[in-house]
Formats: C-alpha cells, sequence, structure tokens
C-alpha cells in the first residue's frame, strides 16, 4: 500500500492523463486509474470528485452530461487547452522529480 500523501499531488495528473486520452466519466476514470496501475491505485469517489472539481474551477477540463438511451444519464469529463498545457508541465515536473528520487533513493552520484 502507498502512502496517501505521496499519492495527493499525483491525481490531478493521473486524472488529466486520461483525460488527454479521451473524455470520461467519473466511474469510468476510477476503472481505469486502477487498470493502468495494475490495482496499485484505487480511489473513492469522494477522492476523485473535488479533483474533477478544482480541475474545472482551473479551466484544466469542462464537463457535460450526456443521455443515451442504453445507459443512465452520464456526466462526462474533457480536457481543455489549458489543461493540456497544464499536462505537459506536470509531465515535465514529474520526470524531473522522478528522475531526482531515483538518483537519491538508487546511489546515483550527482554532478
Amino acid at each position: 500500500m502507498i502512502d496517501r500523501e505521496l499519492i495527493k499531488g499525483s491525481i490531478s495528473i493521473m486524472v488529466l492523463e486520461l483525460l488527454a486520452d479521451k473524455d470520461m466519466y467519473g466511474y469510468e476514470m476510477i476503472k481505469e486509474l486502477v487498470r493502468r496501475s495494475n490495482n496499485v491505485f484505487s480511489f473513492k469517489e469522494g477522492t476523485l470528485y473535488p479533483i474533477l472539481h478544482t480541475l474545472e474551477k482551473h479551466g484544466y477540463i469542462f464537463s457535460y452530461w450526456e443521455d443515451t438511451a442504453l445507459v443512465r444519464k452520464r456526466k462526462y469529463y474533457h480536457i481543455t487547452d489549458a489543461g493540456t498545457k497544464e499536462l505537459e508541465k506536470k509531465r515535465n515536473q514529474w520526470r524531473m522529480f522522478s528522475e531526482a528520487m531515483e538518483l537519491i533513493l538508487g546511489g546515483g552520484s550527482h554532478a
């Protein structure tokens, strides 16, 4: 089990990454995060929805309702251009962070 504090700051990049692939509804995102992480990341709706609301408030995503005859009405989320730029920024930050952590944890040397 991974410490919740380690995960907390990473949920928004995970959500933006999912939405960069396609529009999704909340429960679909939860299932996809479980699948992509080989069951390491499993979030409750109470964790995901505040993140979605924050991302929406910042203009990184927007939501819309879709109603079809086959399923009940669902709220989908879509990444915006600002969200795509934020995702790229977060990817770069993640690379720097993970490389630095690997150097520290792996006993690597620094210049």
